[in-house]
């Protein structure tokens, strides 16, 4: 490419928001079209693919932390939890919240039968990632699975997850739905693959740093503090379940969603 053209590639204007609509609502039909084998399989890879992300947060909290502090440890192990998001986003899985922007614009679209067939990628993908994600955390939990210490930041994480006010719970929960669901809008918007990684990345230890409550991470910290030795009761994963889903849904549909609607459709 002549250096022109790369001078001309580097300064192209940012896709048109009705561009990245269009793109966004195609996305979405081809999620709602999924059969159910195809949406099942997706939802079950996505919660145990996001459960490396959740592990190598541990891992490398565990070795950095020893070694230059709790604070730097954080930072470090927030860093590692986004290649979750990048292996979900590269895979193309199925992540709740992940779905929000996509289908809804398709139905608002095509209306019809869609808005059933949202109620059905919602409710089949919470419940798949949870599947997926316990899964793979019961294996990981067996002994001598993971490097030694690798598991004790997972179970500070369940502790002070249950620790934390259902207020507070939820304000976490709408902040990770809608940073999660405008993760959707920017990657459309995204003009190549390494940008698309990179969003992925930014956005997973963004919410690994808050930490903010996406549910079906949030109930497999809480899961990987259960089978870590914490005692957590029933109470506790309904409570969590229900607030972070809660939170997820107004920060994702409400915060990001509508807004997006409104500035293409508003006009």
């Amino acid at each position: 490419m002549a250096a022109d053209e790369v001078r001309e590639t580097r300064l192209a204007a940012p896709m048109p928001a009705r561009e990245v609509y269009v793109r966004v609502a195609d996305e979405g039909r081809e999620r709602l079209d999924s059969t159910i084998v195809q949406l099942v399989s997706r939802a079950f890879t996505a919660g145990f693919t996001i459960v490396f992300g959740i592990v190598a947060l541990g891992i490398t909290y565990s070795l950095v932390a020893e070694r230059f502090g709790t604070a730097v440890g954080d930072l470090a192990g927030s860093l590692a939890f986004g290649i979750g998001l990048v292996f979900l986003v590269v895979g193309r899985s199925e992540l709740f919240t992940e779905n929000f922007l996509d289908p809804v614009a398709a139905a608002v679209e095509d209306g019809g039968g869609r808005w059933r067939s949202l109620g059905r990628l919602w409710s089949v993908t919470l419940v798949m990632n949870l599947v997926g994600g316990l899964v793979l955390a019961s294996i990981l939990s067996v002994e001598g699975a993971m490097p030694d210490r690798g598991h004790e930041p997972l179970v500070r994480v369940a502790e002070e997850t249950l620790a934390l006010s259902e207020t507070a719970s939820f304000s976490r929960a709408i902040a990770a739905g809608a940073v999660l669901t405008l993760m959707t809008w920017l990657l459309q918007a995204a003009a190549s693959s390494g940008s698309r990684i990179t969003i992925a990345w930014i956005v997973g230890a963004f919410v690994a740093l808050g930490p903010f409550n996406h549910v079906v991470v949030t109930e497999i910290h809480v899961v990987f503090g259960d089978l870590f030795g914490l005692h957590v009761s029933a109470a506790d994963y309904l409570t969590t379940l229900g607030v972070a889903t809660a939170g997820n849904l107004v920060g994702g549909l409400v915060f990001v969603t509508l807004t997006r609607l409104g500035q293409v459709k508003g006009g």
